[in-house]
């Protein structure tokens, strides 16, 4: 099987290397070119191309991969709401992810934005660079006994939940389905409950037509005063605008993301600085209680590990015929 790796970074090539040496079945070519309307051509004469969430795989790219005889997209990623399904399905092209790599990776670096943004960890450090060592505008709050409300209790919002638990906070969770495994120590409530109680608030769902925006001025006038808000799942989980708004509200404490609507890749990459000026992530850089990352939570050498021999293992279960419990669902009407 040969699979085309679109948009390769040095440490994807250098964890899926370390890790194809198992697969002999498989090889690998691997391009710095992401997937899009432009570059699908590019998969000619090979079986699969892995992609990536912020990969364009929608009807025209589908339609140029199909023409190229490509059969599979593994996205190495858990997230797939930027893959056409209904075309997918059409052409009887696969679509397979990677649901679960390191749950506890990103929920460690959520915990890490809203510990960072509480204590203006970054305000400090800048301060004594500076020679400034006064404490003044570095007031946080004790996390413990606070209360922590989680958005999504999936494998990463589970770790994040006794995490909360480990730092003696009370966990309160919103879920459609709720997760057994936390039943002695998180409480279920409703989403209106959660906004109103939460010290601290962690999104940890999926992107869907129902969580579009689930953030927006609405739900955060329902927040306390002085919440620190945490997002390492989806940026259109939250609008923006409202959030901008709501910051100038001096709704929040601080607040902590590694993912933002604008993002491809990189939100600063391949902008000018005149476009950059007028984003809304710049405009978010402004705030001296906002702390964004560039989509790291995922980042750990455990993850990579795990996210290459998943990929890896989803597409030799393909050549083989074998079902996989990480295929994509088709789902009719739009894409999950």
């Amino acid at each position: 099987m040969k699979i085309l790796f679109y948009d390769t970074k040095s440490y994807d090539r250098e964890s899926f290397e370390a890790v194809v040496k198992n697969f002999p079945e498989i090889s690998i070519e691997y391009t710095k070119s992401d997937l899009d309307p432009r570059t699908a051509a590019l998969a000619e004469g090979f079986d699969a191309v892995c992609a990536f969430v912020s990969s364009d795989i929608g009807t025209r790219t589908m339609e140029i991969l199909h023409a190229r005889n490509v059969r599979l997209i593994l996205m190495r990623c858990a997230g797939f709401n930027n893959v056409d399904l209904d075309t997918a399905e059409k052409y009887d092209i696969r679509v397979m992810r990677v649901p679960g790599y390191s749950p506890e990776a990103v929920a460690e670096h959520a915990m890490a934005l809203a510990l960072a943004s509480n204590r203006r960890l970054y305000k400090a450090y800048n301060k004594v660079r500076e020679n400034d060592f006064s404490l003044s505008g570095l007031m946080g709050f004790n996390f413990y006994q606070k209360t922590a409300g989680i958005i999504g209790t999936g494998k990463i919002g589970a770790a994040m939940c006794r995490i909360c638990h480990g730092f003696g906070m009370k966990v309160m969770a919103y879920d459609v389905y709720q997760n057994d495994s936390l039943k002695d120590f998180v409480e279920y409530v409703s989403l209106e409950r959660l906004l109103s109680d939460s010290d601290v608030i962690s999104l940890h769902c999926p992107l869907m037509d129902s969580t579009y925006h689930l953030i927006n001025i609405e739900t955060i006038k329902k927040m306390k005063d002085g919440v620190i808000l945490v997002n390492t799942s989806r940026g259109a989980l939250v609008k923006t605008n409202d959030l901008i708004e709501g910051i100038r509200m001096h709704k929040f404490a601080g607040v902590g993301l590694d993912v933002y609507e604008e993002e491809t890749n990189n939100v600063f990459e391949d902008r000018s600085d005149e476009i950059l000026e007028h984003s809304t992530t710049a405009r978010l850089l402004s705030f001296p209680n906002v702390m964004i990352t560039s989509h790291q939570g995922f980042f750990t050498r455990e993850a990579l590990g795990a996210i290459a021999s998943t990929t890896l293992q989803n597409a030799s279960d393909f050549a083989a015929g074998k079902d996989s419990p990480n295929d994509v669902p088709f789902v009719h009407g739009g894409t999950a």
